[in-house]
């Protein structure tokens, strides 16, 4: 029951007592942008974190803290004015049912996350993952430069960085279809980003923007796939 009352304590801490009427008005008007909702976050897991006396339930208060912020975001978009006494009270009573739930399982949910996470088998993933994100997006931009069009350094129309990202992300979505046995969708995957680069390349009518893209592409998903093999075989995980 300790820890109960740690976490209740540390949830009325932040939601009461630490939580400024001007963070709330911010998060009101600017929803997901407003920092002061990470910053409400934020305040929620220190407090749990400083009551519990240090990191031996920091997953419940990790959990806790994502919860929060998904309840939170939810509510800022569905309250308005004439169901905000509603919607306050469901917010809090999911709140105090998460912490609830979670107390209850803490000691099954400590006891997994320790037979999983181990050195063997995070120090293999955090390989995997420094490979197909920022240090696949060095080698492909290494590989392919010779070849990139003038128009895609001067195209003012794009994010920053965006190209990156996307790769990025792209070779995440590839390396979680492969190791959990779902390579189907990579071809999915593939395909979609055929369908939004289409009109790009169909109004440009530029042949080496279209290898060039075609080039990258191609590099990105084989890294990827070939990490998520490796990774695959050395964990024991069979693929097809």
């Amino acid at each position: 029951m300790t820890l109960l009352y740690q976490l209740i304590i540390a949830h009325l801490l932040g939601d009461f007592v630490l939580q400024p009427d001007s963070w709330i008005a911010d998060k009101s008007k600017n929803k997901a942008k407003a920092k002061t909702l990470y910053y409400h976050i934020v305040v929620h897991i220190v407090s749990m974190l400083i009551l519990t006396q240090g990191f031996k339930y920091i997953w419940t208060v990790l959990l806790i803290g994502i919860s929060h912020y998904i309840i939170d975001l939810a509510k800022l978009y569905v309250q308005t004015k004439e169901n905000a006494r509603l919607i306050f009270s469901i917010d809090q009573f999911l709140h105090l049912l998460v912490i609830v739930l979670l107390v209850e399982n803490t000691e099954s949910i400590l006891q997994n996350l320790s037979s999983i996470i181990t050195m063997e088998n995070i120090l293999p993933l955090v390989l995997a993952l420094l490979i197909i994100t920022f240090v696949s997006s060095k080698i492909i931009k290494v590989w392919i430069s010779k070849w990139a069009p003038e128009t895609e350094d001067k195209d003012e129309e794009s994010l920053s960085q965006a190209g990156a990202y996307i790769g990025i992300l792209e070779r995440l979505f590839v390396f979680s279809f492969v190791v959990t046995n779902n390579i189907e969708a990579v071809g999915f995957l593939l395909a979609a980003k055929s369908v939004f680069r289409f009109g790009d390349l169909k109004e440009s009518k530029d042949r080496k923007l279209t290898e060039y893209i075609l080039i990258g592409t191609l590099i990105s998903f084989g890294i990827a796939i070939l990490t998520a093999l490796l990774y695959a075989y050395n964990q024991g995980i069979k693929i097809g």
